[in-house]
């Protein structure tokens, strides 16, 4: 298994838990979105699952990243 693959469905999880939270979020706070509740909540579930995988294939190389520099300015 590739280390972007391994990565990316390592952060998949938290990464949809943050964009469903941030839709909820959204959608119940503003009165005028919290009326049709009903049917943007789903929306706001399909959108988070939609977008975890692109969004953490787009985030695992910079993860990965900062960890080599991170060892790089400890070992000299």
């Amino acid at each position: 298994m590739r280390t972007r693959t391994f990565i990316a469905g390592m952060i998949a999880l938290p990464l949809n838990a943050v964009l469903f939270g941030a839709g909820a979020i959204t959608v119940l706070s503003i009165p005028a979105l919290s009326q049709n509740a009903v049917y943007l909540l789903p929306a706001v579930i399909i959108a988070g699952f939609i977008l975890t995988a692109p969004l953490a294939w787009m985030l695992a190389p910079r993860l990965r990243a900062r960890k080599l520099y991170a060892d790089q300015g400890t070992n000299g």
